[in-house]
């Protein structure tokens, strides 16, 4: 959980993402550095017309060595020399600007897109049992919105507060050469600073927390009515979905008011704090001013009360950053936890690469449960061999999918193991092990992208021949041509511009270019008519011939070719010799 990592260790997690930019960050940091000089000069001109071009007392010697000899005995040579001082730093502090937030908008972007791609990378990789668990919601959320608080932390929050402390050690440092005394009581706030950012950081974060969590959850309700849109519309809930978004939604408002409320109490605090230490040195310096002979001239005075704006400013300003890096520890903690998942089934660090497969698959006492109270499958024990057709029936929930998500690797077993050609499939590599399989879902899977690239999910370099030949066998390239665009068709979010016979068959043609010696068919006529799947199965059985095939059945013609039947019943798998007995439950006729 989020809460589980106190702020040092997401500190030190965030500087070690962000070490391949530290030169960058530092450049920053040098860049944000340099505006304190500046901003110690900005004064000055204000000193010089008020000191010496207006009450005509001498420049201190330290100032007298940067102005002409010329300007230095005039009145109008001061007043043009403050005059074109003021704009020299004004231009100054103006390119340091942009140089700075030209560098960190750089950076900060680089950065959180190699976090984002760290996420990404690590999501996919999790177990089909975590988002199933979860859902892809929260991860999207992670991924998108809480993954640029590394950007937040380490160069909008730490370097900003960094510089901020540097700034106010110098102006501390000025203001004590003038007055050690203004300078002693200007100081007196910062503890008191400190005590109030400390009690309200704890709080804002466990806010921050919840809100992320609520914005996630109602980013779901939106995501997963929109994804139905089709059942919402037909059963007419919009209005429905819509009360149930502005619930979430609203929970989500209600706490950002809440940490509206502490930052804004916060807020107050401090301006008060800031304002009674204004206040105190006013009086001190005005005292000090009026002595006989005066402790410190006017133009001091003034100096000593720009540099207090100055210098309350960065006070200020650390104590906001400590309070708006709340939300962003929030954020960095739910993504870092996120990358924390571990993936049920991860390939061993010496896993064996292995070529074309000959498609032997055994099951060796295999078992697997979801929930250890309920197994399942138990002791499955199987010799399927190279270039057999084993047709898969069973009831709803017998465990069909689950069979086959473990040749996948999708799961490992529980307990027994699975081999392909004798070998152990947990001593592959996942990559090497899934490029022995092609696969047809009964929901066809397509991407927003066009009907080409999506035959070409299975074999990215595949040929445009190689395509159209896959389509071909699959009985798609007729309906393809009367596409507008032909292959360069976009099929839409999720293929919903097609029909779902037709992304089956685009389904089929990713299959048949993959060309792998292991074919896993879960129903791949399911959405397809009767003349369509008779022309289908007539092309599979040509695709089907040398290798190795699992076919989830639930129409009888399915398994007409099959060499065997796996029967899925009570946890166990058995091999049905008498093809009779194959009621309706598990299979429908033709």
């Amino acid at each position: 959980m989020p809460g589980d990592y106190t702020a040092m260790q997401l500190y030190r997690r965030v500087f070690r993402q962000a070490r391949p930019y530290w030169p960058s960050i530092a450049v920053i940091l040098l860049l944000n550095l340099l505006a304190t000089p500046l901003a110690l000069l900005t004064p000055l001109p204000l000193k010089i017309a008020v000191d010496s071009v207006i009450s005509n007392l001498p420049l201190p010697h330290w100032l007298a060595a940067f102005v002409p000899d010329a300007m230095e005995t005039s009145r109008t040579g001061l007043l043009l020399f403050a005059v074109v001082f003021l704009v020299v730093i004004g231009l100054l502090s103006y390119l340091n600007g942009l140089a700075i937030w030209l560098m960190q908008s750089y950076t900060g972007e680089k950065l959180v897109l190699d976090f984002r791609a760290a996420l990404f990378r690590h999501v996919q990789r999790l177990s089909l049992a975590y988002h199933d668990a979860r859902g892809a919601n929260d991860a999207t959320y992670r991924i998108q919105y809480d993954a640029p608080a590394l950007q937040w932390i380490s160069i909008d929050g730490v370097i900003p507060f960094v510089t901020n402390a540097i700034t106010l050690a110098g102006m501390i440092y000025v203001i004590a050469l003038l007055d050690w005394q203004l300078a002693l009581v200007a100081l007196v706030v910062a503890p008191v600073l400190m005590a109030l950012t400390r009690m309200a950081g704890g709080r804002l974060r466990s806010q921050w927390e919840n809100v992320r969590q609520l914005e996630s959850s109602a980013m779901g309700v939106v995501q997963e009515t929109l994804s139905a849109l089709r059942v919402v519309k037909a059963f007419g809930q919009e209005e429905r979905e819509q009360s149930r978004f502005v619930g979430q939604a609203g929970r989500s408002v209600r706490g950002q008011l809440r940490v509206a409320m502490i930052k804004g109490g916060f807020d107050l605090l401090t301006g008060l704090t800031l304002a009674l230490g204004t206040a105190a040195v006013l009086y001190l310096g005005v005292t000090h001013v009026l002595e006989t002979p005066p402790r410190i001239t006017l133009g001091d005075l003034l100096i000593v009360m720009a540099y207090l704006a100055q210098l309350y400013g960065p006070l200020q300003s650390m104590s906001k950053k400590v309070t708006d890096l709340q939300a962003s520890l929030a954020s960095a903690a739910r993504a870092f936890s996120l990358i924390d998942q571990v993936p049920d089934v991860v390939e061993k660090p010496h896993a064996q690469a292995m070529g074309r497969s000959s498609g032997h698959v055994r099951f060796e006492g295999v078992s697997y449960a979801y929930n250890p109270a309920s197994p399942v499958l138990g002791q499955v024990n199987l010799d399927i061999a190279p270039g057999t057709r084993a047709g898969i029936v069973g009831r709803t929930g017998a465990g069909k999918t689950t069979l086959v998500s473990l040749l996948l690797r999708f799961f490992d077993p529980t307990q027994g193991r699975l081999t392909l050609d004798g070998t152990d499939l947990r001593d592959l590599k996942l990559a090497d092990l899934r490029a022995q399989y092609s696969m047809v879902l009964q929901d066809p899977v397509l991407f927003s992208q066009s009907i080409g690239e999506n035959i070409a999910y299975a074999r990215p370099g595949a040929t445009q021949e190689q395509i159209e030949a896959a389509a071909r066998a699959a009985h798609a390239h007729e309906f393809i041509l009367k596409q507008e665009q032909g292959y360069d068709t976009p099929v839409g979010e999720r293929g919903m511009r097609l029909s779902g016979g037709e992304r089956q068959r685009i389904s089929i043609a990713r299959a048949f270019l993959k060309d792998a010696p292991v074919l896993i068919l879960d129903e791949p006529t399911s959405s397809v008519d009767l003349e369509t799947e008779a022309a289908i199965l007539a092309a599979m059985d040509k695709l089907m011939h040398g290798r190795t095939v699992f076919i989830i059945a639930h129409r009888l013609n399915t398994l007409q070719n099959c060499d065997l039947i796996l029967r899925v019943e009570e946890g166990g798998v058995h091999i049905e010799t008498d093809r009779q007995k194959i009621d309706a439950t598990e299979v429908q006729p033709a």
